[in-house]
């Protein structure tokens, strides 16, 4: 099968500025950190390819510079997206050195077209192979917890990223098998034709390159979708106002918790805090205030627990704590960080004191489920709140 060169770059250029607009209008101009990197790669294609048509319009050293360093900018954008979604494997140093060094010393080094070449294709390669090892072995995710799934299954708390993962390898594998045949022709004296010349290497070029930019476009444009899905499953089991979990979602990933420490017959406690005077506090400095008191409430209870505890708003002025591998002192110790870190912050950021009561529970043999914990800790509360507010009451039998 023949193909014309000039009608095979000039229909490539093309495809890189459409596919270029059809991200940045799909992903609009306030996408996420990684969507941005990857409407910058494609907008960088887009540069290379026409830095390579302006070649015959004027000076070849600094268009062809210009276009290299395009190229590479681009692969380097890509592997900053790819670091967003995926979190690979270390190559942040040469992801910033190579726009810089590989374009630098082309410039410098253009009139030696062996060198030059084998120097930028080499460069190239070395950035896919990069980009290849990320979506081979990213890191680990954080796995969701099964019991999230089950209770939620109109939400995606994990997105299966295969998919895309695939087509972007199938996307660079080709382009780094061009690259590297053409830096090995450049290495041993080769002078590699023009671009537009009917010459296999090119051909098979421009098809790596038309192949490559359609199957990324796609990728692309999946992942920023599964990014989507996963942040609206997020804010789905979110309260707006806390950014803690929700009842529904503080319910749905106690299980797991109950479970393991059943399991492993580990001490667990359920803690149940309720802001004392909220009603008062609305009605004395606004509604506004009372919101942001219980944003301050949500956020110093994130500060105190510790990590592998489970906070929540399990209703509409009370927060749940679920404490794992916790003794009788654990919920004692909590209370006492909570009261400390609200006297320091509360009347610098909300203008007026804040204090609450709490009470807790110990998961029992006989638990069902966290229902059974969160009623004996409610008990507690009421206790807590009928004993004068501003106090830990831990349910009968517990010292507290």
């Amino acid at each position: 099968m023949h193909f014309d060169n000039p009608t095979l770059f000039n229909l490539l250029l093309v495809q890189a500025l459409s596919s270029s607009l059809l991200l940045l209008l799909l992903m609009g101009l306030r996408a996420s950190p990684a969507a941005r990197w990857a409407q910058a790669f494609m907008g960088l294609q887009a540069v290379a390819w026409l830095a390579l048509a302006a070649v015959e319009q004027g000076s070849a050293r600094v268009w062809q510079t210009l276009a290299m360093a395009a190229f590479s900018a681009s692969l380097s954008a890509l592997w900053w997206s790819l670091r967003l979604w995926l979190k690979p494997q270390p190559g942040r140093a040469l992801a910033l050195l190579a726009p810089l060094l590989m374009p630098l010393v082309y410039g410098l080094q253009f009139d030696d077209a062996s060198f030059r070449v084998a120097w930028a294709q080499f460069w190239l390669a070395l950035q896919l192979a990069l980009l290849m090892v990320a979506l081979i072995w990213p890191a680990k995710q954080e796995a969701a917890p099964r019991a999230l799934s089950d209770a939620l299954p109109n939400t995606v708390p994990g997105v299966d990223n295969r998919h895309w993962r695939m087509m972007l390898l199938l996307a660079c594998a080709p382009a780094l098998v061009v690259c590297v045949l053409r830096g090995i022709l450049g290495a041993y004296g080769k002078a590699l034709p023009s671009l537009l010349s009917a010459d296999a290497i090119n051909t098979t070029l421009g098809l790596a390159s038309h192949w490559g930019l359609s199957l990324a476009l796609l990728a692309l444009v999946l992942a920023w979708r599964a990014e989507t899905e996963s942040e609206l499953a997020r804010l789905a089991q979110t309260d707006g106002l806390t950014g803690l979990p929700d009842s529904r979602a503080f319910a749905a990933r106690s299980v797991d918790m109950l479970s393991m420490a059943r399991r492993h017959q580990e001490p667990l406690a359920m803690l149940i805090l309720d802001i004392d005077g909220l009603k008062a506090i609305n009605t004395e400095h606004g509604t506004q205030a009372g919101d942001r008191a219980m944003a301050l409430f949500a956020s110093s209870i994130q500060a105190q627990m510790r990590l592998g505890d489970l906070a929540g708003r399990i209703s509409r002025d009370q927060f749940g704590l679920l404490m794992s591998r916790c003794e009788a002192e654990g919920p004692q110790a909590m209370d006492k960080r909570m009261r400390q870190a609200l006297a320091e912050r509360a009347p610098t950021e909300l203008g007026f004191a804040l204090n609450f009561s709490a009470g807790w529970a110990k998961l029992r043999f006989g638990d069902r489920n966290i229902d059974d914990l969160m009623l004996r800790a409610e008990t507690a509360l009421y206790e807590a709140k009928r004993a004068g507010h501003g106090r830990l009451q831990a349910e009968p039998g517990l010292e507290g």
